[in-house]
């Protein structure tokens, strides 16, 4: 029972993670078609058109293509603020024992391909473009681990997220730190301090989401003047939301049965009637009751996975990855071959480098079911970075579109290298699936 309590959320995770990498892959083919085909135009002044709001004094109109990089996206890192949150306060890091492998492993997966970069790099000019090859894309990466069903152990996708995660907060630090230009800082002072209202109402008063999402807006636009990027504003929203429960479960027990008891009492045991106005309040006092008795944060959370796996990821894909693949394009070939090489061969060196020397030196240990083979696999498809390294090619280089572009095909490059070998590797450590292994050795 409790084994099936711990296990099914996240099963269910690596299930929403998987279907959003096929998704994910899905848009960047189209894209990617569209973009090389002779409807080019099309798609390039599809994301050109501009869009926004307009008065006297005030006008805020951005291509569609930025309202997808600075709206939406900030969605994405609210999502991760709050997966962060939770697994920070209850899940898979909130002890140094249970973070310290993934997060040597993380290290070891962000240190060496930013190394590898800067040491081939040889172009000034450039240099700034070393945060992209650090960032692993979630999605993608259980997507591949989801095609080999009970082949690889649950605990390995544990280790994955957790990792995945771990590398998420240095992204967004990075991006916070060294990809923000020309600060404002009374525009900062002002967002914080209205999050740190947010938070003190929350804390004090009762958690509502109206408020919170017009105070949202709000801190999101100042963060969009302040030159810091406004994604970083989903990251600290996402701290004020609370975790904990406003109704403890002994409580909600006993008003559940009592509720329960009322219903049944009041439908006198008939199957098919109309509701009375006594069973209606019932109902809806039941309603009241499952909404009290839901955490904050993993209801928000559970609400916007969906949201931003099915349809804000795929479409900041489809408007990112659609690159004008030919000779004949301006391609700075010596950008796209560093990025491909930092992401396939930096992340497998850094996590399968420190993972080993963690093990080593006695400082973590290896999941329950997973051998060193597998820890090869996944520093493998750690080098899968599309989604964060695409999204922090963009701040690097801003309009410099020969870059961005020789950027984008070193991410989809070296992420299918990562993505195909990973996959390899983990296809054959073992002939058979796990439960068949286990089943024959008792």
């Amino acid at each position: 029972m409790i084994k099936r309590i711990i296990l099914s959320p996240i099963q269910k995770f690596v299930k929403t993670e998987s279907l959003a990498g096929i998704l994910l892959f899905s848009a960047t083919i189209i894209a990617l078609i569209w973009a090389n085909s002779p409807f080019v135009d099309s798609y390039q002044q599809l994301w050109e058109y501009k869009i926004g709001i307009s008065f006297e004094n005030f006008e805020l109109k951005k291509p569609l293509s930025l309202w997808i990089n600075d709206g939406l996206m900030a969605i994405f890192f609210f999502l991760i603020g709050l997966e962060l949150k939770r697994e920070l306060l209850i899940g898979e890091i909130n002890t140094v024992k249970k973070a310290a492998f993934p997060l040597v492993a993380a290290l070891g997966g962000m240190i060496i391909p930013v190394v590898m970069f800067l040491t081939l790099n040889q172009d000034a000019d450039t240099t700034k473009a070393w945060g992209i090859p650090m960032a692993t894309d979630i999605a993608f990466a259980l997507a591949i681990l989801s095609t080999l069903g009970k082949r690889v152990p649950l605990s390995l996708k544990i280790f994955l997220t957790a990792f995945a995660i771990i590398d998420d907060i240095a992204a967004v630090l990075v991006i916070a730190i060294f990809y923000s230009t020309d600060i404002n800082w009374d525009y900062i002072l002002y967002g914080v301090i209205l999050i740190g209202i947010l938070a003190a109402f929350y804390n004090k008063k009762k958690y509502t989401i109206g408020i919170g999402l017009v105070l949202a807006v709000i801190i999101w636009f100042l963060f969009l003047k302040s030159g810091i990027h406004p994604t970083i504003a989903g990251v600290l929203l996402a701290f004020t939301i609370p975790i904990k429960r406003r109704i403890n479960l002994s409580l909600f027990s006993k008003n559940l049965t009592s509720i329960s008891e009322k219903i049944i009492t009041e439908s006198d045991g008939k199957e098919k009637h109309l509701l009375s106005n006594e069973e209606i309040n019932h109902i809806d006092d039941l309603d009241n009751l499952t909404e009290a008795v839901r955490s904050p944060l993993q209801d928000l959370e559970q609400r916007l996975h969906h949201l931003t796996a099915y349809f804000i990821l795929p479409v900041f894909a489809f408007s990112n990855a659609g690159v004008v693949i030919s000779m004949n394009y301006n391609f700075n070939f010596e950008l796209l071959t560093n990025i491909a090489i930092s992401l396939f061969i930096g992340k497998f060196i850094g996590v399968a480098l420190f993972s080993y020397l963690g093990y080593k030196l006695k400082i973590t240990r290896l999941p329950e079911g997973v051998r060193f083979i597998h820890i090869l696999g996944i520093a493998c498809i750690a080098g899968v970075g599309f989604t964060m390294s695409i999204f922090i090619g963009n701040l690097a280089f801003s309009n410099d579109l020969t870059n961005i572009n020789s950027v984008k095909v070193g991410i989809i490059l070296g992420s299918l290298l990562a993505g195909v070998s990973g996959y390899l590797i983990l296809r054959l450590s073992g002939k058979k699936p796990i439960d068949k292994v286990a089943s024959e050795t008792k």
